[in-house]
């Protein structure tokens, strides 16, 4: 089964690198899903219906800057975006929740939002984050930085690497895409970071996918690199 990715949207700058980040996700064989997540319902019917027409016209407005892929949408209503997202990753059985670095970040590096933060906190997939104002493009040379005694993190970047055609590389600084695992201590199935797996994020200047501790994601060989 192709691996899931859901797209945390609200129309900012960031969540428009999300979506190039989407897009190259989707180039490896991941089905996307944009999210939106609604922090509060109004009691007055007609409000309400403004607000939910509102969001979807946002939801519709990012599916339209990947207009040449099939991309479904989601409005989430919760008080917390991570906890909204994280329900939508066990109702969708998601393994990747993607994101677009915060708003004060330089372009081409790389800082986590504050949602992206929670959920690299026993969060429940993979999370993937974008640099600033990234603008995607091939993927030539895949970075690893595992933790011993977990293969998960080789495995999904050899996966990566199939489906884009890519090398693997234990340099951290010169590659596409940095492939990062989980602590030991991390439940299974929950991503959790090391010091110096925070420190090398925030060194980044290509997007980050950081790994589930025990749990690969099995992209497939669809070779896009050859289309």
């Amino acid at each position: 089964m192709a691996p899931r990715a859901i797209i945390s949207y609200d129309d900012t700058p960031g969540d428009h690198d999300a979506l190039m980040l989407g897009r190259i996700l989707s180039d490896a064989g991941a089905s996307l899903t944009l999210a939106y997540v609604r922090h509060t319902t109004r009691n007055d019917h007609s409000q309400e219906h403004v607000e939910e027409q509102q969001a979807e016209m946002l939801l519709a407005r990012g599916a339209s800057r990947l207009a040449d892929l099939d991309v479904s949408t989601r409005v989430v209503v919760s008080p917390s975006t991570p906890e909204g997202l994280r329900r939508l990753v066990e109702e969708q059985r998601a393994d990747i929740i993607v994101f677009g670095s915060d708003y004060r970040t330089p372009p081409g590096r790389v800082a986590p939002q504050h949602t992206t933060q929670s959920l690299l906190e026993c969060g429940p997939a993979a999370v993937a984050i974008a640099p600033a104002e990234y603008f995607g493009g091939r993927v030539h040379r895949i970075g690893v930085l595992a933790i011993p005694g977990d293969d998960t993190t080789i495995e999904t970047a050899r996966a990566l690497a199939d489906s884009f055609g890519a090398t693997l590389t234990r340099d951290e600084r010169q590659v596409d895409l940095l492939v990062v695992g989980s602590r030991l201590e991390a439940p299974i199935g929950q991503v959790l970071l090391s010091a110096q797996a925070q420190n090398e994020i925030e060194s980044a200047n290509c997007p980050v996918l950081v790994v589930p501790r025990g749990v690969s994601i099995d992209f497939p060989a669809v070779l896009a690199h050859a289309a």
